[in-house]
């Protein structure tokens, strides 16, 4: 378990987080099982490295906060055991809390150097949205023009023109920041052979159509679950910090209050250290944007419901009468939403690099 996920564990313990049950495994149409085996290589690689440098990075910006605060508790650790006192019996040891705190500061400049020396961020973005597009490769082919494709020998429309090898930019254009994902343009390239012979007549295949319907809803009903459990954690999170943050700072209000008639060293502990750490736990809710990511997911639930009940309403009709062209308008859309959100996430992430604030 990562140091992000040990800490928010911890602040968590007695909340109820709702959550739906787990949706059902979907079931992809045969036509579309090669190309999903296909990918499933490369996705499984960089999904393992996106979770790799995602806990690195995360658990970076936590750690800082947090050791931040113990640092403070070591700088005044010795005046509230009276060390610093020259009368005090062990008063030669009170430069071990001194040394404790150089090391903890001295952990944070590196935890923070070996961030940026060595991008954490950046590797997690890179292979958070190339796992994110390769996943969604087997939905996406069969929205793509392959006749053209083959027509013009493959790199070329049979007109002329050059085909885009990325088939995200070949349906439409996701954004700028995702235009440079080299390796899921170059699985497109890879596999482009494979999906035009699998789907060369998978839109005359009435089997296939309604088949790769109902497995997009599948796909998009465990996005949709999925969200519906972030955004309850993120709200449980915030709240529970908030609720200790309310609690350090009202104990560092009577603490304030009692050193007015109560004059002991240890109340200088409660009111130095108890504000630094609620405003630790603050900047790190704060640098995770556990209020955007609740509020997004809300969001999406709705809208990825949404999405679910247009394609449904296509398959309403008896098999024969379905709309090719309103399905396919149907599915391209619940993607353009996930890419949306992949991009709002990315854009959400991208400011944050771990320094504090």
């Amino acid at each position: 378990m990562a140091l992000h996920q040990f800490v928010q564990r911890l602040l968590l313990i007695g909340a109820h987080i709702e959550s739906l049950p787990p949706a059902p495994l979907p079931q992809a149409p045969a036509a579309l099982r090669p190309l999903i085996d296909a990918v499933a290589g490369p996705h499984q690689r960089f999904d393992e490295r996106a979770i790799h440098y995602g806990h690195r990075y995360r658990s970076g910006f936590w750690a800082i906060y947090l050791l931040s605060a113990i640092a403070v508790l070591f700088a005044v650790m010795p005046l509230a055991l009276g060390w610093d006192s020259a009368n005090h019996r062990l008063h030669p040891l009170a430069g071990l809390w001194a040394i404790g705190e150089v090391c903890v500061i001295g952990s944070v400049s590196t935890i923070y150097w070996l961030g940026h020396r060595r991008n954490w961020q950046a590797h997690w973005l890179r292979a958070r949205t190339t796992a994110e597009l390769t996943w969604y490769l087997p939905m996406l082919a069969p929205l793509l023009d392959l006749t053209s494709a083959a027509a013009g020998g493959g790199s070329t429309a049979a007109d002329g023109a050059p085909i885009e090898a990325n088939w995200y930019l070949r349906v439409f254009d996701p954004g700028q920041h995702l235009r440079g994902v080299d390796d899921v343009t170059a699985l497109c390239a890879e596999n482009e052979s494979l999906a035009r012979t699998l789907l060369a007549a998978a839109w005359s295949d009435l089997a296939f159509i309604s088949g790769y319907a109902r497995w997009t809803i599948d796909i998009l009903e465990q996005q949709r679950r999925y969200h519906y459990r972030i955004s309850n954690k993120q709200h449980a999170l915030r709240h529970r910090v908030h609720n200790v943050n309310t609690a350090l700072f009202a104990l560092t209000a009577v603490g304030a209050l009692l050193h007015l008639v109560v004059h002991t060293l240890w109340l200088s502990l409660v009111t130095t250290f108890f504000p630094a750490l609620g405003a630790s736990l603050h900047g790190a809710l704060a640098q995770s944007e556990a209020y955007r990511l609740e509020t997004t997911s809300q969001r999406l639930v709705v809208e990825l419901q949404g999405a679910m009940d247009r394609i449904r309403a296509v398959l309403e009709p008896a098999a024969s009468a379905i709309d090719v062209s309103v399905l396919k308008a149907a599915i391209e859309a619940a993607i353009a939403l996930i890419l949306e959100e992949h991009q709002d996430w990315h854009l959400l992430v991208r400011p944050h690099n771990l320094p504090l604030g």
